[in-house]
């Protein structure tokens, strides 16, 4: 392992501060190298939104930073500071300390998430007398009864004796929300949070993360393909493709000037209601296997304006402004 930087006077306001990930899959004698040198940061009080394709090694870096990485997957190398503290470098007790305590996540389905097995209010309840060390049984429902009227859960004192299948999908939801803040984490995890939801609860679930975060200043990393959503919630986006990082900066760069021809494909490809066209655009090819990932560039077998270099040489992320990064040797505009 690379040993962990010294954090700078620079760096007090980042929360999370990842340098140089790679994490790799061993399956069936190959590997996979999922997250393949990924740098980057996540500072208080700010939402950092990851978009990309399917496969792009978003949940697995999201998986990494608490170490719930599945038995197969290993980081191989690079640092994941949080608050300086290097967690690749923590054992398995250490972590849970940490995991649903000071870092927690909200995964993509409630329903596969929940214990079936045991009542809304005993798995609120295991998370609050572990992080917030309460033992005392009236204390430990007071606290979950408050947990849950704070994510708009109603009749809350009768609720939490329910079991999860007695809850809606967006009920289990706001469920999975009250147990990642239960124990008042400096950060949220949300992977896909809503993408298992209608529409119309979506935006209850987003409204309620917003006034839950100016509440509880957590910071959050967002996961999604939702690119409409990344625009209304998240102060910075990271553009990931085949493992690597494309493209990093401001929300309104990313969205306004994106340089990367992966990040400008991605932006073409969201459909405008306002707009007549016959025909959607797409973009073509598939990401590669990450078994065999292609020289050169990751995004250039697919990418429309791929040069010979691009097909034999690795651009390194650079920064192009004080608040944009870019990898490739042909940025646009």
């Amino acid at each position: 392992m690379e040993s962990a930087r010294v954090t700078s006077e620079a760096d007090t306001n980042r929360i999370v501060d990842m340098h140089n990930l790679k994490v790799h899959y061993y399956l069936s004698g190959n590997t996979v190298r999922a997250v393949d040198g990924i740098s980057l940061d996540v500072k208080e009080d700010e939402i950092v939104g990851l978009i990309g394709e399917s496969g792009s090694g978003k949940s697995t870096l999201a998986r990494a930073i608490v170490r719930l990485l599945p038995p197969y997957a290993r980081i191989v190398s690079g640092d994941i500071l949080f608050e300086g503290e290097n967690l690749v470098e923590k054992n398995e007790k250490e972590m849970r300390k940490i995991r649903g305590g000071k870092i927690s996540m909200i995964f993509q389905n409630p329903t596969s998430s929940l214990n079936p097995s045991l009542t809304v209010g005993e798995q609120i309840s295991e998370v609050v007398r572990l992080h917030q060390n309460v033992r005392r049984k009236s204390e430990v429902r007071r606290k979950v009864v408050e947990i849950l009227e704070k994510v708009g859960i109603s009749d809350a004192v009768e609720r939490l004796r329910n079991y999860p299948y007695e809850f809606s999908v967006g009920m289990r939801q706001r469920v999975m929300i009250a147990m990642a803040i239960s124990a008042n984490p400096k950060l949220v995890i949300a992977d896909e949070p809503t993408s298992a939801l209608d529409v119309s609860v979506q935006a209850r679930i987003l409204e309620l993360l917003r006034q839950l975060r100016k509440e509880l200043k957590f910071s959050m990393i967002l996961i999604t393909h939702h690119i409409g959503l990344a625009a209304e919630m998240c102060d910075r986006i990271a553009i990931m493709y085949a493992g690597k990082l494309m493209e990093h900066g401001d929300k309104a760069m990313i969205f306004t000037k994106p340089r990367h021809p992966y990040t400008f494909a991605l932006m073409k490809a969201v459909p405008f209601l306002h707009r007549d066209i016959d025909k959607l655009y797409i973009i073509k090819g598939e990401p590669p296997d990450l078994t065999k990932p292609p020289s050169g560039c990751r995004f250039h077998p697919r990418c429309e304006y791929t040069t010979e270099t691009c097909r034999n040489e690795e651009f390194p992320l650079s920064r192009l402004e004080p608040s944009h990064k870019v990898a490739c040797f042909n940025p646009i505009g």
